[in-house]
């Protein structure tokens, strides 16, 4: 190859990677615009420049409505972005590692179990701590953990291989919405409308704690999948490929899938079940970027941080003063969405 060839690969390269950085910037800014909107939507008025000076001196504020952003909308809007960046970086690493476009947490089973797990908390009132939120967050966590254990264990055996991982999962998912079906069926009218209103998804207990355990996970997964990003890239060119790079598929496979449900049973934990971000926000991310996992992780995960600040904004709008369960809101907002994104675009979704 002539230098000149050379030269010229190379500028488009940098091209290339400047417009993913762009991209992935551009992404960034509409979620912090979304997150925004989301704080000063709301039964009482306040003006975008009040919650932009709130959020950088609080004391400049009068009581109500220093109290009003920084107990009740900051929490849920920092929970909406954390929730989002989560479930769609769960989503991307698990569609990656199964090679399944549809590939979620609710694939393997994961959010389900954690559903169980919530729900067994409110019926049975099995008490492991005393604080209530954290209660039911770590039994549906440990639920999850569960899930998670049964899938890794039996992939393991069978060589961790992206097919038995989705069918177990689809089995997993059956087992634990029949036995949320069985507590629902035992359980009293108040647990049952507890466990139903939590099932839906929603922002409602966001509190700065939970905030904080959901960003300490963030903490910790990232970096790890970040470490793993050049192998994760590679095994989308098939185990063949990979193995040959020198990466040992199935234990890759187990690594991530049990960092990523450790992710997603947290989210579950603290907010319900929400769905469709952890499919919509990876495939915005992949038609923009490719399939480069130093592009395709933070584009993910700002695309569904962005989607699901929206969807927390028009939670509050539909009914001034109400909250509509956001898990209802991304459904309704993501059917379509991603309805069109398969329509339109075939490479959404890889063969």
């Amino acid at each position: 190859m002539q230098g000149a060839e050379v030269a010229a690969l190379a500028r488009q390269h940098k091209k290339l990677t400047w417009q993913r950085i762009g991209i992935v910037a551009g992404l960034t800014l509409i979620a912090a615009v979304a997150f925004i909107i989301s704080n000063f939507v709301g039964a009482i008025d306040i003006s975008p420049a009040e919650v932009m000076k709130g959020i950088v001196n609080p004391a400049g504020l009068d009581d109500q409505t220093r109290t009003v952003l920084w107990q009740l909308r900051l929490p849920m809007a920092v929970m909406a972005v954390l929730i989002g960046m989560a479930l769609s970086l769960a989503g991307a690493e698990m569609q990656t590692i199964l090679n399944n476009p549809l590939a979620e947490p609710f694939t393997l089973g994961i959010s389900a179990a954690a559903a169980f797990g919530g729900a067994t908390s409110i019926v049975l009132k099995w008490q492991l701590i005393a604080q209530p939120q954290f209660n039911l967050a770590l039994m549906a966590w440990l639920a999850a953990a569960v899930a998670t254990a049964i899938i890794v264990i039996a992939a393991v055996i069978r060589g961790a291989k992206a097919e038995t991982m989705v069918l177990l999962g689809i089995g997993l998912v059956f087992f634990f919405q029949a036995m949320l079906a069985l507590i629902q069926y035992q359980s009293s009218a108040e647990a049952l409308q507890q466990i139903v209103f939590w099932s839906m998804g929603s922002l409602t207990r966001a509190n700065w704690a939970a905030n904080g355990v959901l960003a300490a996970v963030l903490i910790i997964a990232l970096p790890i999948l970040w470490a793993l990003g050049w192998r994760l890239t590679a095994l989308r060119l098939g185990d063949a490929r990979a193995t040959a790079m020198g990466i040992n598929t199935s234990r890759l496979r187990v690594v991530v899938l049990i960092v990523v449900s450790l992710v997603a049973a947290t989210t579950v934990a603290f907010a319900g079940i929400i769905g469709f971000i952890g499919l919509v926000g990876p495939h915005i991310a992949r038609i923009l970027v490719g399939e480069d996992q130093r592009y395709f992780l933070p584009a993910s995960m700002a695309a569904g941080a962005a989607v699901m600040c929206a969807a927390h904004a028009v939670s509050l709008m539909i009914k001034p003063g109400l909250a509509i369960p956001i898990g209802i809101v991304t459904s309704l907002l993501g059917v379509p969405f991603f309805i069109a994104i398969v329509m339109t675009r075939r490479r959404a979704l890889w063969t």
